[in-house]
């Protein structure tokens, strides 16, 4: 039970003002660890069933990037360039492999404690720390291009698009910086709660358009030039007797599927929208997430708060299936895989599901440490990363 506690606040941060954790959180953090102590609060992890795999898996090729995410909630998600990925270690080390091959293109030790990226940009490799620093590396050798100073942690992957650099940061600002030389070109505020969830949701730049969402339950686009507001929408009021019931975080990265944004939020539900305008769609309050979900050509699938897998039908948000043999196994957002999807769990096993029917039908070990963040696809290859630094390239046979 202790083990499980831990994990779950592992993920809870106290965001104010402009810093990470220090010393005004005891408080928080104490209040949260007395609402989880009962045992009525502690759910176990369902044990894995045999399976017998509908279709074969072949791991093509296995690297070590450092020590990995470490415990604690951080956004270090791979990044593919042209022919290579790019991968960060909690303690600062960077790499680059071959996709082929794994092959080591080059490695770069920071010495800076990395929470968020790597983002790449024309040429360039974006990373984030946990105090605030963020530092571009050539994506040709590794050097250092540049090295400027933000407002607080960068939790979220940096977007790179038409030369400009996304950098979100847990004190709410979001700023726009020069690819060139990191110069900030604008930047956005918005006030977060006295108590959020570890983490930030990832921008999405969807042409000239910057789209994020809030701990507060806001949405909000600007444009990508100079950073103004172009709608904002409120996804959902905090509600509740306890600051734990009034969190509405939008934790998980957007998802856009034609002419449509989804997002999911954490104590209120899934929600479509229209890009044009910020028109609500739908919305399935009962569903909530922070791990992220993905969208294949019919459905939406989304992990939500205690691992279960919903299939949802992306015109109406109605319910297709729910896929419950996984719960609290501490899952990953699905990606989808060919005619599959994956997900990665707290032990370390990559999951492959039908999109047709929820069926599993195939299952890989790959690191025992766990993986937390969602696998990235290329063509037909699944890369995964798991929390003790194994980078893997996997196919379907």
């Amino acid at each position: 039970m202790r083990g499980l506690i831990g994990a779950f606040l592992a993920i809870l941060l106290l965001a104010s003002g402009c810093t990470t954790i220090k010393e005004g959180a005891t408080s928080a953090v104490v209040g949260v660890t007395d609402y989880l102590a009962g045992e009525d609060n502690v759910d176990q992890p369902k044990e894995l069933l045999p399976l017998d795999p509908q279709i074969e898996v072949t791991t093509l090729w296995k690297e070590s990037v450092g020590d990995g995410g470490g415990e604690q909630r951080v956004a270090l998600v791979p990044a593919l360039f042209y022919d290579k990925i790019v991968a960060a270690d909690r303690k600062g080390i960077v790499n680059a492999y071959k996709l082929e091959d794994g092959e080591l293109l080059w490695e770069v030790e920071t010495e800076l404690l990395l929470s968020g990226g790597p983002g790449v940009g024309d040429g360039t490799v974006i990373i984030g720390t946990s105090d605030g620093q963020v530092i571009a590396l050539s994506e040709e050798d590794g050097s250092e291009l540049w090295r400027v100073q933000v407002t607080s942690e960068v939790l979220a992957v940096p977007q790179v698009a038409h030369g400009i650099v996304i950098i979100r940061t847990v004190d709410g600002r979001i700023s726009g910086l020069n690819e060139i030389d990191g110069q900030q070109i604008w930047f956005y505020d918005r006030a977060v709660p006295a108590l959020s969830l570890r983490g930030t949701s990832t921008p999405v730049v969807l042409r000239d358009i910057v789209i994020d969402g809030y701990a507060s339950g806001k949405l909000v686009a600007l444009r990508l030039n100079d950073g103004r507001v172009g709608w904002e929408v409120s996804i959902a009021t905090p509600s509740g007797r306890t600051e734990l019931d009034r969190i509405v975080d939008i934790d998980a990265d957007p998802v856009i599927a034609g002419d449509v944004i989804y997002i999911a939020s954490y104590h209120a539900g899934i929600t479509a929208m229209s890009l044009g305008t910020g028109e609500l769609l739908w919305n399935r309050r009962e569903i909530s997430s922070f791990a992220g979900m993905d969208a294949g050509w019919r459905y939406l699938f989304v992990t939500d708060e205690k691992s279960n897998i919903w299939a949802l039908d992306l015109d109406n948000g109605a319910t297709v299936w729910k896929q419950d043999e996984l719960q609290n196994r501490q899952l990953t957002a699905p990606a989808i895989h060919d005619d599959y999807f994956v997900v990665g769990d707290y032990e370390g096993y990559l999951h492959w599901f039908s999109q047709d029917d929820g069926r599993e039908v195939a299952r890989l070990e790959i690191d025992d440490e766990g993986i937390f963040v969602k696998p990235v696809v290329e063509s037909d290859v699944l890369y995964a990363y798991g929390k003790g630094g194994i980078l893997a390239a996997v196919s379907i046979q």
